[in-house]
């Protein structure tokens, strides 16, 4: 017997992401139901070669659903989540809204699967930020090899991971800079096309910004809290994929060497590392791909025991959609949850 499963913020990006994986892997799904506001409701969106119709969440009763892949942003979450766990439901969160709360499960299958039994507290499970989910990914066997001290990471982090509008502000800008007409910011501080932002979220007291602060503490809380880490973050006028550049600092010796056969046996990363021109991948490769991507690696000379790498991932996939999907199939194959009921 299959799953129930509800995708709420179904018409965004990453829930139109989340209907195509979940058909693309083949979850065990008898039904699924699209969801979103009820502005929103009779939205026709695709799962598989199937086409379904948007309900209102406001008005859905998740009594008899088994999972819900939740991508409406914080308020929405905060709102809903507990209500929807308090009917049995789980609920696996993209949102910043639960990722620091310690009776949250904050999960990376590659990395922390294990910690995924403590969902039952509140039925919630977070789904961590999208920079974050790459980067521990990379880290994880790398920490498991030599025990990572201290991690710098300067990220280079694509629109879409400012939604749909942001994605549309980086075409239109395009297309007037081309056509000399006025660039205006909306979605954005500053222009995004052919430019750079080095501010991701708000500022914090600190100098720091909201997306810097949510790379440190959730890498500490999936990996190992006494990784020091420092990040900037970057906005570039790329529509999907985050890459990052990232120098690493470990207890024990390890080589780049080291660590290039290390990550080729690693769950969900590929090495694609040739010293000469191309031999290294880019956003747009990776774009549409499950993979997070590792190039570059080479020893930092700066440091006794140091690598440095370059790592690119799909934002929309590993960084949100297909990362909450791989959390639900840990649900299914380890037996933390049974189908309620067969779906009508």
């Amino acid at each position: 017997m299959g799953y129930k499963v509800a995708v709420v913020g179904a018409t965004g990006n990453v829930g139109r992401e989340i209907l195509s994986i979940l058909d693309e892997r083949g979850f065990p799904a008898d039904e699924v139901v699209a969801l979103a506001s009820r502005k929103s409701q009779g939205v026709e969106v695709s799962y598989g070669d199937k086409t379904l119709k948007v309900k209102a969440l406001e008005t859905y009763d998740f009594s008899d659903t088994d999972i819900c892949l939740m991508s409406a942003g914080g308020a929405v979450s905060k709102e809903w989540s507990p209500k929807i766990g308090a009917q049995g439901c789980v609920v696996i969160d993209n949102s910043s809204q639960w990722r620091t709360d310690p009776d949250v499960p904050l999960i990376v299958p590659e990395v922390n699967a294990d910690a995924i039994v403590g969902f039952t507290k509140k039925n919630i499970i977070a789904n961590p930020n999208c920079s974050t989910a790459q980067l521990v990914v990379a880290l994880k066997p790398l920490h498991d090899a030599a025990t990572i001290k201290r991690v710098v990471v300067s990220t280079y982090q694509s629109v879409s991971g400012a939604g749909k509008d942001a994605m549309d502000e980086l075409f239109s800008q395009t297309r007037a800079v081309f056509v000399s007409d006025p660039v205006e910011p909306k979605k954005f501080p500053k222009r995004i096309a052919f430019n750079l932002i080095p501010q991701i979220d708000v500022f914090m007291d600190d100098g720091f910004t909201k997306e810097e602060w949510k790379m440190v503490v959730e890498t500490k809380k999936i990996l190992d809290p006494k990784i020091k880490l420092v990040a900037t973050c970057v906005r570039v006028p790329v529509f999907i994929s985050h890459a990052e550049s990232v120098n690493v600092e470990f207890e024990k010796e390890l080589s780049a060497e080291d660590a290039r056969k290390i990550l080729r046996e690693a769950p969900g990363i590929l090495v694609v590392d040739t010293r000469e021109p191309g031999g290294y991948t880019t956003p747009h490769e990776a774009a549409g791909e499950d993979a997070t991507y590792i190039s570059r690696l080479r020893d930092d000379p700066t440091v006794e025991n140091g690598i440095a790498f370059w790592c690119v991932s799909d934002n929309l996939r590993k960084g949100a959609a297909l990362n909450a999907v791989q959390i639900a199939e840990v649900l299914v194959n380890r037996k933390l949850i049974t189908a309620r009921s067969k779906a009508a």
